[in-house]
């Protein structure tokens, strides 16, 4: 329960707590921000922003937002198509004011959907689909990176040798793995303290330095080091009037409504959860609310929309967090560390960020589904010519032929399409089996939590 009155030491808790998680929102903030094409630097702004809003004026009294891969996936579509399609069909557009202009519409869709208290339907999205849009979500982080890497579809590789950056990737993934666990098996009573992800990327960092690789180094683009450093900021990326006109207004929207979608599943998801830990229900509203006004926030210097962040609110917790002061002071030692060590930060290797975004599709990744469908062929308790359409309620733990279906179909759709389509299709599906199709032997649904992992869900 909340208390009245705040101790001295419990303040000193919830600092140190937001000091921890801020290392960790940092990192992830400047590899997400690449993964963008906006930038580290923007990354690392929106990490800071997005979490000092919604932690002072959201529904879930301890958590951590900011920039998410999923959100960031679909970010860098929009970065692609302003880039491209955009000036094609309209040569004087501005590309960033472009993409600007979607994440202010984004803004407006949350505060609508708060307005109308549209939180309450998050119950009514299948956990068939939220597991295939994340594996979905991945996998396109993977063929992102991996293009970049071998410079295929367009996309320009890491200057320097190849193999040197390949070196590099493969080193940050098997650090980014090996130092959590190394952690949790050696130092159980530190774990909570050592982030893999900013240990990863300082001995990485050093060890290239050391072996004098000659292969490039991420580039900030902007800096803060004075007033009109953050006014100019703003100025630049600030839409004008003439920006909205109806043709882009038309282009934009859609990619808006995928944006809040996707906020709207990955707040109130994580949300979940963190209700369970802390005992008391999120007020949805008021979250997606915030979540709109941090959109706008970022949106105004050109950075990262961002949404409740699974595993950064879950170590918040986990460091005995209890006030919004937690996230708050998350937020602004992420800004102190950003204008303490924007120097330093040019040092990184490319290859670095994407070694971390590797780990990051793993972390997205819903793998449980799978390897639990997978035993039930290979022990024989399911196979393709019978008990297609059972589904199997006297079974504890299962997953069906059916999940597997909509779970394929989800990821299928969102590499092909988007996450609209993806959900909207598959969600669709889920119901007209249940409700028409096989109305007296329903699909039963995913089970949380033993049959997905939703603590791994973004980063």
């Amino acid at each position: 329960m909340k208390k009245n009155t705040v101790s001295f030491s419990e303040s000193i808790t919830n600092i140190l707590a937001g000091l921890t998680v801020s290392f960790v929102a940092l990192s992830l903030g400047a590899a997400l921000g690449i993964l963008s094409e906006r930038g580290a630097f923007v990354g690392m702004l929106s990490a800071a922003i997005a979490v000092i809003i919604t932690a002072s004026i959201g529904g879930t009294r301890v958590k951590c937002s900011g920039p998410t891969a999923p959100l960031t996936v679909i970010t860098a579509i929009v970065v692609g198509f302003a880039h491209d399609e955009l000036l094609q069909s309209i040569p004087t557009a501005n590309p960033d004011h472009f993409v600007n202009i979607v994440l202010f519409l984004t803004a407006g869709i949350l505060l609508i959907m708060a307005l109308f208290r549209f939180g309450k339907y998050i119950t009514y999205i299948p956990n068939v689909v939220v597991s295939g849009f994340m594996n979905g979500i991945a996998l396109l982080i993977w063929i992102d990176q991996t293009k970049k890497l071998f410079g295929l579809g367009g996309k320009t590789p890491f200057e320097g040798e190849f193999v040197q950056n390949f070196c590099i990737i493969g080193g940050t993934l098997v650090l980014s793995f090996a130092i959590p666990f190394l952690a949790n098996k050696y130092l159980p009573q530190y774990k909570n303290y050592i982030s893999g992800t900013l240990f990863t990327l300082i001995i990485m960092t050093v060890l290239a330095s050391v072996l004098h690789f000659d292969i490039e180094k991420i580039v900030l683009g902007q800096s803060l080091n004075s007033f009109s450093d953050i006014t100019s900021l703003f100025s630049a990326q600030l839409p004008t009037l003439s920006d909205f006109s109806i043709q882009i207004l038309l282009l934009a929207l859609p990619f808006a409504f995928q944006l809040s979608i996707l906020i709207y599943l990955d707040t109130l998801l994580t949300s979940l959860i963190l209700d369970k830990m802390l005992g008391e229900p999120t007020a949805r509203s008021k979250e997606l609310m915030a979540q709109g006004v941090a959109t706008a926030a970022v949106a105004s210097f050109g950075g990262l929309p961002g949404a409740q962040a699974t595993i950064r609110s879950v170590l918040l917790i986990k460091e005995n967090a209890t006030m919004r002061l937690a996230g708050v002071m998350v937020g602004v030692f992420v800004l102190i560390e950003l204008v303490l060590f924007q120097d330093i930060l040019g040092f990184i290797p490319q290859a670095v960020f994407s070694g971390i975004l590797f780990k990051v599709g793993y972390d997205v990744l819903d793998i449980k589904p799978f390897s639990l469908y997978i035993g039930e062929l290979i022990s024989g308790k399911l196979n393709f010519t019978d008990k297609i359409f059972s589904s199997h309620k006297e079974e504890n733990i299962f997953v069906t032929h059916r999940e597997m279906f909509l779970i394929i179909l989800t990821i299928i759709l969102t590499i092909l399409f988007d996450l609209i389509t993806a959900v909207g299709v598959s969600t669709f599906l889920f119901y007209f089996i249940n409700k028409v199709f096989s109305k007296h032997n329903p699909m039963r649904d995913l089970k949380a939590i033993t049959e997905t992992d939703p603590l791994r869900t973004e980063d």
